[in-house]
């Protein structure tokens, strides 16, 4: 079992996202980015994670792995589009081995109507036995970071079940460019295909219909723009295809929980993923 002193001795920069001495954000093996967005490793403390401390949902699954007095606890969470207030589950544990699924990424590994899962929090062994034996094998052996990685996506690749149709995968591709800016009719006439196939697959692969999807890429982007404090709210809203400000605050509010205000005056109380869009 890896330890934070591991964390350092990681140098494969091509990988790595993001990193500090408790956390890495490593990107996944080039054969599972269409599926994988990142790993997450990390060493969890409340001087780094607040109580209040609220992932906000990407439309993506996650799953969850946290060790604690060699005990490790493995979940998934279903395609998200509520917010979730994670802080005392996350310090809690001594280490977390996060995986972020891409849209309709999680489906490429269980098969099944993600629509089932939307929201809600399972134990990785009820949907996926093999998967979570490996994983927790891994997590019990492994010396160095460098043999984590390896193992995680050697399970992975062994793992994929059936692949995104094309037409699914271009039209999640064009909401994510155009910042949810797009309409189902647009989608359906750009893909060639019509707007009730699309909603059967948006339902059965992402979990979610094309226009919340399309809301919280939308909202998403627009946390990006507040990340950066030279831009204003009205420039955001005007940024992310919002026509009025109540509209852009409704919408903000009800996918975050807070308005962008407030958020903007607790930004180190959120998590917004980072690899993708």
């Amino acid at each position: 079992m890896i330890n934070r002193r591991d964390i350092p001795a990681y140098r494969n920069r091509q990988r790595i996202i993001f990193g500090n001495d408790d956390c890495l954000y490593i990107k996944p093996h080039l054969a599972l980015q269409p599926y994988i967005s990142n790993y997450t490793l990390t060493f969890p403390t409340r001087a780094a994670i607040s109580e209040q401390y609220t992932v906000i949902p990407h439309g993506c699954g996650t799953l969850i792995l946290g060790v604690n007095d060699q005990q490790i606890d493995s979940q998934i969470f279903g395609p998200a589009t509520k917010a979730a207030r994670v802080g005392n589950q996350a310090t809690s544990f001594d280490q977390l081995f996060i995986v972020e699924f891409q849209p309709a990424g999680l489906h490429a590994f269980l098969g099944f109507n993600q629509h089932e899962l939307m929201d809600q929090l399972f134990p990785l062994e009820l949907v996926h036995a093999q998967l979570n034996q490996g994983m927790l094998a891994l997590l019990e052996t492994v010396e160095s970071v460098q043999e984590l990685l390896l193992g995680v996506d050697q399970l992975f690749l062994r793992a994929i079940l059936k692949t995104c149709p094309p037409e699914l995968t271009t039209s999640t591709k064009t909401i994510v460019n155009r910042m949810g800016n797009v309409s189902l009719k647009q989608l359906s006439e750009e893909a060639f295909y019509s707007e009730r196939h699309l909603t059967r697959l948006f339902n059965e692969y992402l979990g979610m219909s094309t226009k919340t999807f399309s809301r919280l890429v939308r909202i998403n982007q627009a946390l990006r723009l507040l990340n950066n404090p030279a831009n204003g709210i009205t420039q955001v809203h005007e940024a992310t295809g919002y026509y009025d400000v109540s509209h852009f605050n409704r919408d903000f509010k009800q996918i975050t929980g807070k308005t962008p205000q407030l958020y903007r005056q607790k930004m180190s109380d959120f998590y917004s993923e980072i690899a993708k869009f």
